[in-house]
């Protein structure tokens, strides 16, 4: 079935079999879980690639999708299932926190190291390249952020966000490290060159081991495992925790539990967590 959308026929319905398809390639592509009740969400978000693409159903897309032509389309696919929704000083006590403890316990850490896991359009980490430069430096720190989607890391290099994306920024933090956009940028706010030149924007799969990125003292791993299964997502947590120093921090969020994942953390207070060490 096809329905018009201002002159555009988008097609609207998906077979259970159909679905079935984008179930397995989206699981095992990125560890997505999609539920039955996620049927009218996909639709939403493939069904212009369809008409785009001129493809007559759902089954011709995967069927792209899974062929040796579709490298870029599968990227176009992800990004668009894939949820992006952050801002900036999300869940401000994980915040609060840094600041006022796990900073001060790593005073004599050589070069604090910190991985924004899921970084989505970069909120998170210019989140905490703010707190980092206020509160460690001039001692050396950086910040590296990841996710699955590149379209999503081009826009977080550029560090440019609508006004209303700063609502949650202290005032003192966008006074010091924002600039106001003026002309063609109206509306906008930039973060400055200087802090953005301290966080490296990668893409990464979580899934996935990558022992490129090296060990870090805090990882923030936030509002990314209500996604998974439960053996996805301890997949994924062995694959964080195995980048975390010991003694290192883990944040997750408050919604999200580790329980039984029998790993080797220490529950320092709800959704932060220690390493344990040797």
């Amino acid at each position: 079935m096809a329905v018009e959308i201002a002159g555009t026929a988008l097609i609207s319905t998906i077979s259970d079999q159909e679905f079935g398809l984008f179930q397995r390639f989206f699981h095992e592509q990125i560890g997505l879980q999609l539920t039955t009740v996620k049927k009218p969400l996909l639709c939403g978000r493939l069904s212009k690639r369809l008409t785009a693409l001129r493809l007559d159903s759902y089954r011709d897309y995967y069927n792209l999708l899974v062929s040796k032509a579709g490298d870029e389309e599968r990227e176009t696919a992800i990004d668009l299932i894939t949820t992006h929704e952050t801002y900036f000083f999300r869940e401000p006590k994980h915040f609060e926190l840094l600041q006022t403890k796990v900073i001060p316990s790593l005073h004599a850490s050589p070069e604090l190291r910190v991985w924004s896991a899921a970084s989505s359009t970069g909120e998170e980490a210019y989140t905490l390249a703010m707190i980092l430069d206020s509160f460690r430096s001039p001692r050396p720190w950086s910040i590296t952020a990841s996710d699955i989607s590149r379209q999503v890391l081009i826009n977080a290099q550029r560090g440019l966000y609508p006004m209303s994306r700063g609502e949650r920024i202290p005032a003192h933090y966008l006074k010091r490290y924002c600039l106001r956009g003026n002309g063609r940028y109206a509306g906008y706010f930039m973060v400055e060159s200087a802090l953005r030149a301290r966080v490296e924007f990668l893409p990464g799969n979580l899934t996935q081991q990558d022992n490129n990125l090296g060990l870090f003292d805090v990882i923030l791993l936030r509002n990314v495992l209500i996604y998974f299964d439960p053996s996805t997502k301890l997949q994924v947590l062995r694959n964080v925790v195995e980048r975390l120093k010991p003694g290192g921090w883990l944040m997750v969020g408050h919604s999200e539990s580790l329980h039984d994942t029998r790993l080797p953390l220490e529950l320092i207070t709800p959704s932060v967590y220690r390493k344990v060490c040797a």
